[in-house]
């Protein structure tokens, strides 16, 4: 009888053990935030922590400041001078605002982990970050040009494609308290809107939620996200979540989070 109980442990212990090997693993996903005007030192806790709540995500998270006395617009993150510096991760989010960079090199380094297949979420100032390059790279990979904003208020957003993944179980209309809009100078060939807001300055409607497609890497962007208060809400959650499995390839048609990506799978 012991025997029979040693032999069926075994087995169980195998079984386990093939289970795991099987299972998905967890999406890993760089981070890189840091720049000027916002609460980054909160936010990386806000997004990552929040994510990970409703995805299977695990975060390395790359945070930097300017020197003290120099400007935080002009800073170079270290990362970025390193050789195929997006090796061994599986998304790269970028939150990051440092919009008075030049150098097309340094950017192009950057768009190179794109260009190699890497998918990418870009929040808020990504957008604006490195704006001041001749390069369009940066561009390309968001897919919209934008280079300024209205102050900040509340926004009214418009879901335009309800039918997308992303975009699936969101209201028509909601409320975006405090934050920022930013205004569409361009919308490249391949990103696809998904939500609008209107511009009170402009006196049209801009993008604010869209998908693209750079080279081989799936890109998801929002330009929402200026404040704690945005971040921190569920929807906002909900949505740059759906947008980073989007553009891995593990949300499916309803939008929900492919087997073994969602938060239990970890």
């Amino acid at each position: 009888m012991k025997r029979i109980f040693a032999l069926f442990a075994a087995l169980l212990f195998t079984l386990s053990i093939q289970a795991q090997a099987q299972a998905p693993k967890p999406i890993r996903a760089l981070m890189v935030c840091g720049g000027c005007c916002h609460d980054y030192e909160k936010q990386k806790i806000i997004l990552s922590e929040g994510i990970s709540k409703r995805a299977a995500v695990e975060w390395t998270i790359v945070h930097e400041s300017a020197p003290k006395g120099t400007d935080e617009r002009k800073h170079r993150v270290s990362i970025y001078e390193k050789p195929d510096w997006w090796k061994g991760y599986d998304i790269i989010l970028h939150n990051e605002c440092f919009g008075y960079i030049d150098d097309n090199a340094f950017i192009e380094g950057i768009t190179a982990a794109h260009k190699a297949g890497v998918p990418a979420v870009f929040l808020h100032c990504s957008s604006h970050s490195y704006r001041m390059g001749t390069t369009d790279e940066w561009r390309k990979v968001i897919g919209i040009t934008s280079r300024s904003h209205e102050k900040s208020r509340d926004l009214h957003v418009e879901n335009i494609k309800p039918e997308h993944p992303v975009m699936k179980g969101f209201p028509a209309k909601w409320l975006d308290p405090k934050d920022e809009l930013y205004k569409n100078e361009k919308v490249w060939p391949d990103a696809i809107p998904l939500a609008k807001a209107y511009g009170e300055d402009t006196k049209q409607d801009h993008v604010v939620i869209w998908v693209n497609t750079y080279e081989k890497a799936r890109v998801f962007t929002t330009t929402l996200g200026h404040s704690n208060e945005t971040m921190q809400a569920p929807e906002y959650l909900d949505l740059v979540t759906r947008g980073l499995l989007w553009a891995c390839g593990k949300l499916t048609d309803d939008g929900k989070p492919a087997e073994g990506y969602g938060p239990a799978a970890k």
